[in-house]
């Protein structure tokens, strides 16, 4: 007798006198994700995530604190991306090999110990492995819950469970640089970092309560066959590799114009504050709808659409977004297009892979976000240096180029592509 597990389904042949048989057994009823678990998976993803991001508006504060020059400070932020690499490479996929309620958990205490450490840190020496860990629990963290909701989610509500979970982290990525910046000015950065882990120890109880307590599928695989599988997977889905150059190229694009925005606004004409500045990113706060919305189509097998339609609007936001010299209400339009686009994108290319391989939703999202950093390090990088050559308009040119390339990719692959 030969057993084959396809899907959820499980297919039995035996052999028998008058030939061989095959029976599909109906697959278990799929475990009913509840509203009230995916709003509390989204609030988990917004408090994780944030702590990544929290050093960028206190940069200035901790090189005072520590006596680092302005031009080392760079240093913190660059610590908690090495922590994020590393999660995506080798925490992220343990989602697929160890029970993930468990896995949550400990991550979820490692990071408020990680917290513990960057509040207290006497010294740089200290601060930098903390905001280490920080990147690391982070981003596991966040991509930990956005797997484990993928795959508790029914096939038909996988789409609106990832940009529920999805919309969590937008805000918390806004909310980040906002609160940081005013919990700084009130009673220092190190209380930014302390609220954190206060909220966190809460959200703790909240996840033991709630989180299911889900098998996993991978069977007895070791840590090294799961690493090394990852490769397979790369090589054995092309939604994996179409997916995952269409977010490199549109998050290229993403971080060519937030990266840049900074040194038009400041200058002439504008002259704006970075506290006013800042609050243009509060506009993105849009983005969670459109990453709720496109999930939502996604269920309803428009998720080819829905790509081909956002990566046309992010395209097209760079024309209102070249204004941005000459009209800030320009820039608010292009704004509100450009991040309903990108997390449209982001969250449909997500629930895309999932439901290619749901056994597979940690290690597929850690793949996944590879493309994510690589395009995100390419957009930050050039977009400074097309300032410098060309102003304004040789940002807008090179985020436009990468949003082109990425519609253009779409488009090539569309007729290939997996339709789901």
């Amino acid at each position: 007798m030969q057993k084959e597990e396809t899907g959820m389904a499980v297919t039995t042949t035996t052999q028998a006198p008058g030939g061989i048989q095959t029976y599909i057994m109906a697959p278990k009823p799929a475990y009913k994700l509840q509203p009230a678990v995916m709003f509390m998976f989204a609030i988990a993803c917004g408090l994780s995530v944030a702590n990544v991001y929290y050093a960028q508006p206190l940069l200035d504060a901790m090189a005072l604190d520590f006596g680092i020059s302005h031009a080392a400070v760079g240093v913190v932020i660059t610590a908690s991306q090495i922590g994020s690499a590393l999660a995506l490479l080798f925490v992220v996929p343990l989602g697929d090999m160890l029970n993930r309620r468990t896995l949550l958990l400990a991550q979820l205490t490692v990071l408020v110990l990680a917290l513990a450490v960057v509040s207290f840190a006497p010294t740089k020496g200290a601060l930098l492995p903390g905001m280490v860990a920080l990147g690391l629990m982070g981003t596991a963290m966040t991509q930990g819950l956005i797997a484990f909701a993928a795959t508790l989610a029914s096939a038909e509500q996988r789409g609106r469970a990832v940009g529920i979970t999805q919309s969590g982290v937008v805000i918390g990525l806004l909310l980040a640089r906002t609160m940081a910046g005013a919990m700084a000015d009130l009673a220092g950065w190190r209380s930014v970092y302390l609220l954190s882990a206060s909220l966190l120890v809460v959200m703790f109880f909240f996840l033991y309560r709630v989180l299911p307590r889900h098998a996993t599928s991978t069977g007895k695989m070791t840590y090294p066959q799961l690493l090394r599988s990852m490769f397979r997977l790369f090589a054995e889905e092309p939604v994996l590799r179409n997916r995952g150059i269409i977010t490199m190229f549109m998050f290229a694009a993403f971080n060519t114009f937030w990266t840049s925005l900074v040194l038009p606004l400041s200058s002439a004409p504008h002259y704006l504050s970075h506290t006013v500045i800042g609050a243009f990113g509060l506009l993105g706060a849009v983005g969670a709808l459109g990453a709720a919305k496109a999930g939502k189509m996604s269920d309803q097998g428009r998720a080819q659409l829905v790509s081909g339609a956002a990566l046309l609007l992010l395209l097209l936001s760079w024309l209102p977004l070249g204004f941005t010299q000459y009209s800030l209400w320009a820039l608010v339009a292009g704004i509100i297009l450009f991040d309903m686009a990108a997390q449209a994108i982001h969250v449909t290319n997500q629930i895309m892979i999932f439901k290619a391989r749901p056994d597979a939703a940690s290690r597929l999202v850690g793949c996944y976000m590879i493309f994510y950093s690589i395009g995100s390090g390419t957009g930050a990088v050039l977009s400074t240096q097309a300032y410098a050559a060309a102003g304004w308009t040789g940002v807008t040119l090179l985020g436009a180029a990468f949003s082109a390339a990425g519609l253009l990719y779409w488009a090539l692959t569309l007729r290939k592509a997996r339709n789901y």
